[in-house]
């Protein structure tokens, strides 16, 4: 099993190193503030719902997805990915400073179950009993809801809540900027 996850999280690694599109910027960074919640979802939020992340999980899972039209409610952007046998969801919730992210993301830690801390995603990140991962970036916290698939699930089988920490790393893979 052990090996099993770290094959799966050595894969994952290439493909969010792809996923930045495999280049090396020829400027320097900057870095800036993050932007505060808006009328419409950021580029960032809708990331997690757009062609290039699927491809990223499909390839990570050896499943292919049906990804549901995005939705855009209370500064949450959100979509599913339906596969054959089972669901996830992804979620963004946009918020307009650090203390409303640190607010909103220990809310979720006490309504959702905090199992435990995962090291090393985002500015803070934590597993969730039902197997959910919840991250902080900026002014941003993710959701990724494992809660529509079946215990095991892809190429090789992996446990949902595995499959949920995979599907994180890949987003934050993708996530640079605001």
């Amino acid at each position: 099993m052990r090996g099993r996850l770290l094959a799966v999280f050595a894969s994952v690694t290439l493909l969010a190193a792809g996923c930045a599109g495999g280049t090396t910027p020829s400027t320097p960074s900057t870095t800036r503030a993050p932007l505060p919640a808006g009328m419409n979802p950021s580029a960032i939020s809708k990331q997690v719902c757009q062609h290039e992340a699927q491809r990223e999980i499909a390839s990570a899972l050896g499943e292919t997805a049906v990804v549901s039209t995005p939705t855009w409610a209370d500064h949450l952007y959100s979509c599913i990915y339906r596969f054959p046998t089972g669901s996830f969801s992804l979620s963004v919730k946009e918020l307009s400073s650090r203390g409303e992210t640190d607010s909103y993301f220990a809310s979720l830690a006490g309504t959702m179950g905090k199992a435990r801390d995962l090291e090393a995603l985002g500015q803070g990140a934590f597993q969730t009993t039902d197997g959910s991962v919840v991250v902080r970036k900026d002014w941003k916290v993710l959701l990724v809801d494992p809660a529509g698939l079946p215990a095991q699930f892809g190429v090789p089988p992996t446990s949902s809540g595995a499959v949920a920490v995979t599907v994180t790393d890949i987003i934050l893979g993708c996530w640079a900027g605001d």
